[in-house]
């Protein structure tokens, strides 16, 4: 297993993950993952076939799922669905490591005052049916609640709440509490 798959699958069961049964188990029995590992393999894949055939899984698991996430979109290591169905990212956007999606949520373009798509930062959860629109700026270290709507820049150490979004800023990290086994 490729070491960004397995840095991926240690978000859900820590040391744990290194245990073939539990690769095997959360591959067969959670499709956040299962998403997640065709997203990856078929960004890795190196000569044509083997892309050819990991993009035709990813674009399987992606009907099957509900996830949208085209393999152009640029995730770093450590991704997480906290849960699947209906999930749908930009190909555009820029997301960087320690994220957690949950469903419901869309990440994309916009037209008008923030023209263009998110740019995310590190150690970022964006909960249920959340919107995030626009060429926006999401810090490190944000939460985004469960509906909030999100077309405005977000510094570091924040939550989002709303609809319209509030920003709440914090002086330590409201996301550190909920991403658990993350590697440095």
């Amino acid at each position: 297993m490729n070491s960004i798959i397995q840095d991926d699958l240690f978000r859900y069961e820590g040391l744990k993950s290194k245990n073939l049964m539990v690769k095997i188990s959360y591959f067969f029995f959670t499709p956040g993952f299962r998403f997640t590992y065709y997203f990856r393999k078929a960004q890795l894949a190196n000569n044509s076939v083997s892309r050819l055939f990991w993009r035709i899984c990813h674009r399987s698991c992606m009907l099957n799922t509900g996830i949208q996430i085209p393999v152009c979109t640029r995730i770093g290591k450590e991704f997480r669905i906290s849960h699947w169905g209906t999930i749908v990212i930009n190909g555009e956007t820029v997301i960087g490591k320690n994220f957690n999606i949950a469903q419901g949520v869309l990440i994309g373009y916009s037209d008008g005052r923030n023209k263009g798509v998110p740019h995310i930062g590190d150690n970022v959860i964006i909960n249920a049916n959340a919107v995030v629109v626009g060429g926006v700026k999401i810090g490190n270290n944000v939460l985004v609640a469960p509906n909030a709507f999100v077309n405005f820049d977000v510094p570091d150490d924040s939550i989002v709440i709303g609809n319209p979004g509030r920003i709440i800023t914090r002086n330590s990290s409201p996301t550190a509490k909920y991403l658990v086994y993350t590697v440095e």
